[in-house]
């Protein structure tokens, strides 16, 4: 007989979203997302950091700041932005599975690639206008907008090889 305990498939895309996020060097928010197609398949993966070749030792990890560039704010590109530059194909009618609530940039990036479900698990920052902006345009423009609630708060990943 198989076996039973087994993880779905949005359990399994949401964990590689999560364990995406753990490359993340921000010290306060590290985001992850995982976008897939029609036939289940990962077609992009990203979290959330500085551009290829800005180094993260240079650039400030502060949220408050004298300014706004003393902050992260201008420089991070966004996890699930990440995920559709790095996407391997068309991602028209693609789902993505992120940690947290798109913003609104994310959100006219997802819009403007086709993804048409956004799987996501937490809605913290609900009640700002950023995140009311993104739910207007998500919802103006057809993306289905899912807030998992998985059965499990935890899967083991274990390291060692067994021979």
């Amino acid at each position: 007989m198989k076996r039973t305990d087994y993880i779905s498939w949005d359990e399994y895309f949401m964990g590689i979203a999560l364990l995406s996020a753990k490359r993340s060097k921000d010290p306060n928010t590290q985001v992850g997302a995982c976008i897939v197609n029609s036939d289940n398949k990962i077609v992009g993966i990203g979290y959330n950091g500085f551009p290829i070749g800005c180094s993260d030792d240079n650039l400030p990890w502060n949220r408050d700041g004298k300014d706004i560039n003393s902050t992260k704010y201008p420089y991070v590109v966004h996890a699930e932005a990440n995920a559709i530059l790095n996407s391997t194909e068309n991602l028209k009618g693609a789902r993505i599975y992120v940690g947290l609530f798109p913003c609104n940039e994310c959100a006219k990036l997802i819009i403007q690639s086709g993804i048409k479900e956004i799987l996501y698990l937490s809605d913290k920052y609900k009640n700002e206008d950023f995140i009311k902006a993104s739910k207007k345009m998500l919802k103006m423009s057809g993306v289905k907008l899912t807030q998992l609630k998985l059965s499990s708060k935890k899967i083991n990943l274990y390291f060692d090889i067994v021979e």
